[in-house]
């Protein structure tokens, strides 16, 4: 803890001598060497995992500590597994929070741990910085506040753009059907009219996992929609365009949400996918953008994919740092759950609205998306400045 420093040898004996007799100065000594521990709650076994998140906020503490840590303490991160179940989700947070003695949670990526746990978060006090963001009440919380966009805020910026931006008159919706996120779709429409004064054209939200996009598709097309905007993953996504082709639908302008926005996507779509868009929740990660600098050195040094899901943990962590930093006097479980109360304007430019937490009983600060769009087989940035939503 002393390295470094002239005549530490001499200071670290007077402490050890100290802690003899209990002494204030052996508390303050103990008290530097504590880690500071933190933990994360994600989806890493599974048919839908997000592992980059929590890796790219391990990177982050990891250079921390390299650099002496916050405050002399190192950082001790702590990440559950919730293996897509509620039961294993619970029980990992109870894990983290009364065995472990987690201060805050931070990076998590999952399908369901935000309902799984926020009751429990709220009930001991710890807040969670999400890196991802999906289910409901990740976005409808009092402790927990993703750094992301999310599918629901990120749907309305979809749709905005569509009918604001792009100046479609007949836009339509595709939503999965999955039941735990009906009332975030109900939501979201519901905000997005009130936004535009609009109506949707077609609003569809039965979507299922593992249906044939045909069907979809050609809803589409019978509605006259002259744009689409469809929620799927990956996999839907390629199967929703293939769809289209083979149905020879043209004149619809499709547009997907953040799964879409892949180099896996470019390369099996290629030329069938020209002219589709894809929302970005952050700065896109396929452009040579500066303000990626720094996350891509990072990610490529501790070989972590480049992807949405690795911003966000990078964020996350990032977020939590300069807190930790921002605190006087000792780091405890109260002392970060009142310094997040306070963070009401955390600017980067990574997102296009400033992060926050805030006292508030629900959070979705970052209400912003860049759009990119399949030109040529590549990925091109369509819109050069964040579109943002109205207050």
């Amino acid at each position: 803890m002393f390295r470094n420093v002239q005549g530490s040898n001499v200071l670290f004996a007077g402490l050890v001598a100290s802690c003899l007799v209990a002494s204030p100065a052996c508390s303050l000594a103990q008290g530097k060497s504590k880690p500071i521990p933190i933990g994360a709650v994600s989806t890493l076994s599974g048919p839908f995992t997000f592992p980059e998140a929590t890796a790219a906020a391990a990177a982050v503490f990891d250079r921390v500590n390299a650099q002496g840590g916050v405050g002399g303490r190192m950082i001790k991160y702590l990440v559950e597994d919730d293996k897509l179940d509620p039961g294993a989700a619970t029980q990992a947070a109870r894990r983290l929070v009364d065995n472990e003695g987690v201060y805050v949670n931070v990076g998590s990526a999952s399908l369901l741990e935000c309902t799984a746990n926020a009751n429990f978060y709220k009930e001991r006090g710890v807040y969670s910085i999400q890196g991802t963001g999906v289910d409901p009440a990740c976005f409808s919380t009092s402790n927990i506040s993703p750094v992301n966009t999310g599918p629901y805020t990120g749907l309305v910026i979809s749709l905005y753009f569509a009918s604001e931006v792009l100046g479609h008159k007949k836009v339509c919706s595709f939503a999965t059907g999955n039941a735990v996120q009906q009332p975030g779709w109900r939501l979201a429409m519901e905000r997005y009219i009130r936004i535009t004064g609009k109506q949707l054209t077609l609003d569809e939200r039965n979507v299922g996992n593992t249906d044939d996009m045909s069907s979809f598709v050609l809803k589409a097309k019978k509605a006259g929609c002259d744009a689409a905007v469809f929620v799927g993953i990956e996999p839907q996504v390629v199967s929703w365009v293939q769809a289209a082709k083979a149905q020879n639908i043209a004149g619809v302008t499709w547009i997907f949400l953040t799964p879409a926005y892949t180099e896996k996507v470019a390369e099996v779509l290629a030329k069938d996918g020209e002219g589709i868009y894809a929302n970005s929740e952050f700065e896109p990660f396929l452009t040579p953008s500066p303000v990626l600098e720094d996350w891509n050195r990072l990610m490529r040094e501790k070989h972590v994919p480049l992807t949405s899901f690795s911003e966000g943990g990078y964020l996350a962590a990032t977020v939590i740092v300069d807190v930790l930093k921002s605190i006087k006097g000792d780091i405890t479980r109260e002392t970060v759950a009142q310094a997040l109360r306070n963070l009401h304007s955390y600017q980067t430019p990574l997102i296009g609205t400033p992060y926050a937490v805030g006292d508030g009983d629900k959070h979705s600060s970052n209400s912003s998306s860049k759009f990119v769009r399949l030109v040529g087989g590549k990925w091109e940035v369509a819109t050069p400045d964040f579109v943002r939503l109205p207050n």
